[in-house]
């Protein structure tokens, strides 16, 4: 590895984003999502799950207020996950064991969303929501309503399952954002007590243990490239190289010689530098990998970055949808083997793919890799996307790529799989997840170094990068072309990503073609013009995905599609595609003729060939499915 060549994101505040998609999903965040959230933070969303986030912090700030005062506070259990009205008393804690950090996310998603477009009701909100957040901390640093609230004598003495470490995560990801909005220091003073507070914990000589719930490796790296502080960097690197080794940390923690827990669920199962096959947990998953990423590069580890290299190719290789979806089992919310990739039983959480693209990025940073920063599309336009309904009001946990709402309904291994998207969720760590995630979809277009700049997204936007202004004027979505202003300080080399689907482009500069980059010489105020045929594909499976023999998914451009009862009636397993039908398009829609196998309801009878009608197969962008009430959706279609 070469540190000399490493690269870093544009950082938001010198990106504005003018794109003809991505404004609307950022004003739709703005407008819509941010507000709702809100409401449903402090529970006042109608019909929702309750959230309890904004009421534990009030209940933690009493909390500390009397243990200032020099009075009693009582003592409630922290025994579970997951603690509500019928199980807990009403002066504890309530929700999630990590409810905390669906405020912090909200908050980050504020931050990002205020360096795009200043807002001052939106700013003394999150103002008063710091106020009860610094309320709620001890005056060590500790800040975790679960045990600030019930029981402080346990305070780490559960980081298996109880996720204080990656509630300190959110929260110190929250500081920075609202720190580079607004410059105020008050919720990022409070977090680095907190993380100061988990440095002078866990070390060496000190505690030898590690989250559950990985997060705080990225954050503690976010922090220290904010603040310079060596222990920050230091700390990260720890919890990286102590995960996995034996014995086993938790084990020890409970008194146990022999392993008697599935450690590939938090990817404990050995060291992250032995770690070649993604296991366990998604979630977990890929922001340990980040992590690891994160530490690889500011350390110039060359056997750690090897790791994350294995992990992300064994991810868009072997475990990956095509929507960008990551994680095919709802048992343990977890990747499973390799080419295990079911439709209807998919979980493919939007948190997942969401932490697939902050680890995709931080590789593109250390090593720039044209199929990464495809995937970051493929994730971002599809899967990511799905997440969210039009109207940014109800939102999906998992992402299946088949549905039948009576199987939903009626069959216990597809209750994760829902027909239509939620108001809200007890474990809503998706829908503000996605408010951040889109807000600052500027830092994952583009990466740069001293001598050449990356552009790995085409979003309409101008940008202040070191060498040059840069301004992309995109119709990417709609006709994949992309017109793109230098304005240099100095020369340097501009590098364009070609996305692996278009087979013909063109550009209007001469350029050299080296690994999916076309590189140009800029020593001059220059223009370049770039063409993607974005022509409709009929995507073919490996065979070995049991699921998809015999079928094709369609695409265009960075979108796949899919196919919903609303359009093209019941029973969508018996339409077919022709081999090679002629496609149309309208807008974001294809049309394909195929045709309808003829219903049969005799359940066993001899062979003979199936009864056809021709039809007209509509398809729609799968990001938009699920937005006219419960239907059947397909990915993928039977072939004729």
């Amino acid at each position: 590895m070469d540190n000399k060549l490493y690269s870093e994101h544009i950082k938001l505040k010198n990106i504005t984003i003018n794109d003809p998609f991505w404004t609307n999903e950022q004003e739709l965040v703005r407008n819509e999502v941010i507000p709702y959230q809100y409401e449903a933070l402090h529970d006042r969303i109608d019909g929702a799950e309750k959230s309890y986030s904004v009421e534990n912090f009030i209940k933690a700030g009493r909390v500390v207020e009397k243990l200032k005062n020099g009075e009693d506070v009582p003592v409630f259990p922290a025994d579970k996950w997951c603690y509500d009205d019928k199980n807990t008393h009403p002066d504890a804690f309530r929700g999630w064991v990590f409810q905390d950090s669906d405020v912090y996310k909200w908050l980050e998603a504020v931050g990002y969303s205020l360096i795009n477009h200043p807002d001052e009701a939106l700013e003394e909100k999150a103002d008063k929501i710091i106020d009860l957040i610094c309320a709620a901390q001890l005056e060590n640093g500790y800040l975790d309503t679960l045990y600030v609230i019930n029981n402080r004598d346990e305070i780490f003495s559960n980081l298996k399952d109880f996720h204080e470490l990656y509630c300190f995560g959110h929260l110190a990801e929250a500081a920075v954002s609202h720190y580079n909005a607004t410059g105020k220091r008050k919720i990022l003073d409070a977090a680095c007590r907190f993380a100061d507070l988990i440095c002078k914990t866990f070390g060496e000589d000190k505690i030898r243990g590690y989250g559950g719930h990985e997060i705080a490796e990225m954050a503690l790296i976010k922090l220290y490239d904010m603040t310079g502080k060596k222990e920050y960097l230091e700390t990260a690197k720890f919890f990286i190289d102590e995960r996995g080794k034996k014995p086993y940390y938790y084990d020890t923690v409970l008194g146990r010689t022999t392993v008697n827990d599935n450690y590939h669920y938090n990817q404990a199962h050995c060291e992250p530098r032995k770690q070649f096959e993604a296991v366990g947990h998604a979630v977990r998953g890929v922001y340990l990998y980040s992590g690891m990423a994160d530490v690889a590069k500011r350390c110039n580890d060359e056997e750690l970055f090897n790791a994350c290299k294995k992990l992300i190719e064994n991810i868009m290789h072997q475990k990956m949808y095509i929507t960008g979806g990551i994680g095919s089992t709802v048992d343990g919310e977890a990747f499973t083997f390799n080419y295990d990739l079911p439709n209807d039983l998919a979980y493919s959480e939007t948190c997942a793919s969401i932490g697939l693209v902050f680890f995709a990025r931080r590789m593109l940073e250390i090593s720039p890799d044209a199929e990464i920063a495809d995937t970051v599309e493929r994730t971002l336009y599809n899967t990511v996307l799905s997440g969210m309904a039009r109207d940014g009001k109800s939102f999906f946990y998992a992402n299946p790529l088949e549905v039948l709402p009576e199987a939903s309904h009626r069959d216990s291994r597809k209750h994760h799989v829902k027909p239509v998207r939620q108001k809200w969720f007890g474990c809503a760590c998706c829908p503000p997840n996605l408010a951040r995630m889109i807000s600052s979809i500027g830092e994952y277009c583009f990466t740069e170094n001293n001598d050449i700049l990356y552009i790995h997204q085409f979003i309409g936007c101008e940008a202040k990068a070191k060498n040059a202004d840069i301004e992309i004027i995109s119709t990417y979505t709609e006709n994949g072309r992309v017109h793109i202003k230098i304005n240099p300080q100095k020369e340097f080399t501009l590098a364009v990503r070609i996305p692996k689907w278009c087979n013909n482009y063109k550009f209007s500069k001469p350029c050299e073609i080296k690994n999916s980059y076309a590189y140009f010489d800029i020593k001059s105020e220059t223009e370049i013009y770039a063409d993607f045929d974005m022509q409709v594909k009929m995507i073919k499976c490996s065979n070995r995905v049991r699921a998809n023999i015999g079928k094709i998914a369609v695409t265009r451009g960075p979108f796949v599609y899919c196919i919903e009862e609303a359009d093209n009636g019941k029973s969508l397993q018996m339409i077919k595609i022709k081999h090679r039908p002629e496609f149309r398009t309208d807008g974001d829609i294809i049309y394909a003729k195929g045709c309808r196998e003829k219903e049969c309801d005799i359940l066993y009878s001899e062979w003979t060939n199936p009864e056809y009608t021709e039809t007209e197969i509509k398809l729609i962008p799968y990001y938009k499915w699920g937005n006219r009430g419960e239907n059947e959706m397909s990915v993928y279609i039977s072939t004729l």
